[in-house]
């Protein structure tokens, strides 16, 4: 009996071969792999069923239920990202592991869900012993696949499905394509479900108050403005070198002018205390502030968008950092500052 002979491989030359700081990053390779990827992109929007699509996501907006999404592995995480999207909407929404389905999960499907299963193969065996089970509790079936024929295909009520021309991967098994078609045709589906289910903006930010797009449509001016103690106020008659603390301790770089009724009258500055030294050194000691106050200040409604106060802070002809904010009657009755702002998540 022959044996089987091996070509010799030198030890230094593996390790060579295996050490990443040895490893040439090629920036044509690199490069054409991006161009290829988005030819096999190109091969899915230009070969992409739209009467499959229309119907499925049709289907979506139907359901009186619950939308699952399923799938195994990295059609799995893709399921998963889907149904995030579909709950930061306002649409109810939910993942379903086909192995935890089988173990109890399944409890939670009824008649009115529907179960949209993401395999690019159509054949995982976990998701087809979830379709019988499925199918005991009347809900409505989608697959979603790349290779056809499959076993998926014959056992749901709908199917979808996504060219796909190969895998990026150069032995065409990491799938890499499949699951970016498979992210960008269920979050395109999210979008139109969000037109057609005219969500408005302000909904939309409804579902992100702990983030920037939320923040700047529900917080307003009333609720991230200083108020009555935290105010750096003065008279106009009062001397400006003896409202030195008032303007340096509250935090708000000025000093705001009222009245006895706390009408706003002016502001002052930090700045215009640099300038005012400047100009007038030693007479300073005798100014009021009411003498060099800017009389005609950009002021803010309680009532406005905090995000709109941090637009008329930068606006021309050059920014600010605070707005005073008055009422009605031009009675002062806080300041918003653009640090608050700032530090508020705008």
């Amino acid at each position: 009996m022959g044996s089987l002979s091996l070509p010799f491989t030198n030890p230094d030359e593996l390790e060579e071969q295996n050490d990443p700081s040895k490893s040439n990053l090629d920036q044509t390779h690199l490069l054409n792999l991006f161009k290829s990827q988005q030819k096999y992109l190109n091969h899915f929007f230009q070969n992409l069923d739209l009467s499959q699509t229309l119907a499925f996501t049709q289907t979506l907006l139907n359901s009186k239920g619950t939308i699952f999404f399923s799938g195994v592995g990295k059609s799995g995480f893709v399921a998963q990202k889907i149904s995030q999207t579909l709950i930061s909407l306002g649409i109810k929404s939910g993942f379903l592991s086909p192995v935890d389905a089988l173990h109890g999960d399944i409890g939670i499907l009824s008649s009115d869900d529907v179960l949209v299963m993401f395999s690019k193969s159509g054949n995982s065996e976990e998701l087809l012993k979830l379709v019988p089970c499925a199918k005991t509790k009347g809900v409505y079936l989608i697959s979603v696949t790349s290779v056809s024929p499959n076993g998926l295909m014959g056992l749901c009520d709908l199917n979808v499905h996504l060219p796909l021309e190969r895998e990026l991967c150069p032995f065409d098994l990491a799938p890499v394509t499949s699951t970016a078609i498979q992210m960008v045709f269920g979050d395109t589906v999210a979008i139109a479900l969000m037109g057609a289910r005219n969500l408005s903006k302000e909904q939309y930010a409804a579902n992100h108050p702990a983030g920037r797009i939320g923040k700047s449509l529900i917080f307003k001016v009333k609720d991230l403005m200083k108020r009555k103690e935290e105010l750096p106020v003065c008279r106009e008659q009062d001397l400006i070198m003896d409202q030195l603390v008032e303007l340096t301790s509250k935090g708000c770089g000025c000093l705001l002018v009222i009245d006895d009724d706390y009408h706003l009258l002016g502001t002052f500055t930090d700045g215009d205390l640099r300038r005012t030294l400047k100009a007038s050194g030693e007479g300073i000691f005798k100014l009021s502030v009411g003498d060099m106050c800017n009389r005609n200040p950009r002021t803010i409604d309680p009532e406005a968008m905090a995000v709109e106060a941090m637009k008329k802070m930068e606006s021309l002809p050059s920014p600010v950092q605070f707005l005073p904010v008055i009422n009605d009657d031009k009675v002062l009755i806080g300041i918003v500052t653009l640090h608050g702002l700032v530090s508020a998540g705008l």
